[in-house]
């Protein structure tokens, strides 16, 4: 029987509840089941998470009852779905507290977010000699982008460093500021270390000396709530499979002036206000980022599992999560032979660690056969493991469904593998 953990909501929260593990882990139907014969301990959140019920269902209820394609259409079917579509993105809005519905652009991932802003805003702004700043803790997708501008532009890519605990070094990185920095892209909270960036004083620093600021959301905005007006970022972009939704739709958040400062992204039908051979005319943002069909059962799962979290309070979650952090860092203390990568101060509910003596994906195969899902390996993050001096990691990734039961058998089954590999 799993253990409820109950943790009171976090200071600032409007709600005093407890959060009821149990209940939750009732609206998730694929933790019910069994993997080798034991119950299913899930770990993997990181990459994507679970899908309550509630978004399972109104994905299935818009093909069921409503599917249409969204806009123009002059039947009910049609306008019935689009008023469904564009729902969510008020609410997409209100869960970022952006100004305006008009801010948030559905996109794909957050890895076309990331690559929408480097080929619109970058290709019209950025010009040879010009500098975009990143950290040694982001994802391949805030890399590469701006490495493909780097060949074909000419921009400098500096990158701010972290230390030995995987902390982010904020007067190092004050320090590659300059009058040719154009741009900070950083990820919010590192999907390898769980270290939480100090994003609010780098949109500072950065827009003191300015710079626009890019926020990779993708962890982030699954471990506690975001507001982008008080972060004051210019973009913010994140991914609904993370964040308790359906993979293949993301969002791209933008201010209004640099939104409509940028050209389309791409070309098509939906995006435009008018076509002739002459010439052709762009709807306002967010529409001119928004070519061809979109994807409109994710979008409105994506509106189910906002609600669903929002429900739960963010706060309320951000507490539990934070209670099995520090339950699984005393329990992996106790056990020994365990190296944690990434003992930052400030962290999500991410642990990537390496047992003494035996290769990643040996540990993380026998974690398998116990039930336990883990990642492993280097996690989209290659020029981070060069700086860590490791090959990959083990990662266990906690959402707001795991219990302390789950961290027992994650211990139970390393205990295992120290048996089995050493």
């Amino acid at each position: 029987m799993n253990k409820v953990v109950s943790i009171d909501a976090a200071p600032g929260s409007n709600s005093l509840a407890a959060f009821d593990v149990e209940r939750v882990r009732r609206d998730f139907p694929i933790l019910k089941q069994k993997v080798y014969g034991k119950s299913l301990v899930f770990l993997d959140s990181g990459a994507s998470a679970q899908k309550p019920q509630v978004v399972i269902d109104a994905v299935r209820e818009c093909y069921e009852t409503y599917y249409s394609n969204v806009h123009r259409g002059a039947h009910f079917l049609s306008q019935r779905c689009t008023d469904a579509y564009e729902a969510v993105r008020a609410d997409i809005a209100g869960f970022i507290n952006a100004p305006s519905e008009n801010n948030v652009v559905i996109t794909s991932s957050v890895t076309e977010s990331i690559n929408l802003v480097a080929q619109t805003w970058g290709r019209k702004f950025l010009k040879a000699g010009d500098e975009v700043i990143v950290s040694e803790m982001e994802h391949h997708a805030n890399i590469v982008p701006w490495q493909l501008l780097e060949t074909e532009i000419g921009i400098t890519i500096k990158v701010a460093p972290i230390d030995e605990n995987g902390e982010f070094l904020l007067d190092s990185f004050k320090q590659l500021l300059s009058p040719k920095t154009k741009l900070v892209a950083i990820t919010e909270v590192s999907n390898v270390l769980g270290t939480i960036v100090p994003v609010k004083e780098v949109i500072r620093l950065a827009h003191a000396a300015g710079a626009l600021v890019l926020i990779d959301g993708a962890q982030g905005i699954v471990h506690h709530g975001v507001d982008v007006q008080d972060l004051d970022c210019d973009f913010y972009g994140f991914t609904g499979h993370k964040l308790y939704g359906p993979s293949g739709v993301g969002v791209l958040y933008g201010k209004a002036e640099v939104l409509s400062a940028m050209p389309p992204y791409q070309g098509g039908g939906d995006m435009i206000e008018k076509v002739s051979f002459s010439g052709t005319t762009f709807k306002e943002p967010p529409h001119r980022f928004e070519a061809g069909t979109p994807p409109i059962a994710q979008v409105i799962g994506l509106g189910a599992a906002i609600r669903y979290v929002s429900g739960l309070g963010m706060d309320n979650i951000a507490a539990h999560e934070q209670g099995l952090l520090a339950y699984a860092n005393s329990r992996i203390e106790d056990l020994g032979g365990v190296r944690i990568v990434g003992q930052a101060h400030d962290k999500a509910a991410i642990i990537s660690f390496l047992l003494d003596g035996a290769h990643p994906f040996d540990v993380a195969a026998v974690l398998d056969r116990q039930g336990v899902a883990t990642r492993v390996g280097h996690h989209c993050a290659e020029p981070l493991m060069d700086r860590l001096g490791v090959v990959g990691t083990v990662r266990a990734s906690f959402g707001l469904y795991n219990t302390s039961d789950d961290v027992d058998r994650l211990i139970a089954a390393l205990g295992k593998a120290k048996d089995l590999l050493l």
